[in-house]
């Protein structure tokens, strides 16, 4: 179960580094965009998961 909750808090760590890359000559305004797009997904999904793994191991602790 925590093995889980460390991959989800994992993924929003990378989600966090997509939303935040920078622009160079590789990496264009628009691609950086679509990775700040795609990093705020990631992120409000696992903090999704990891709010109902928290939530599913209160009820089965009553």
């Amino acid at each position: 179960m925590y093995h889980l909750a460390t991959l989800y808090l994992a993924c929003i760590l990378a989600g966090f580094a997509l939303a935040n890359i920078p622009t160079s000559a590789v990496i264009t305004a628009e691609v950086a965009s679509f990775f700040s797009i795609i990093g705020g997904i990631a992120i409000i999904v696992f903090a999704l998961a990891l709010l109902y793994i928290g939530v599913k191991a209160l009820i089965n602790k009553s």
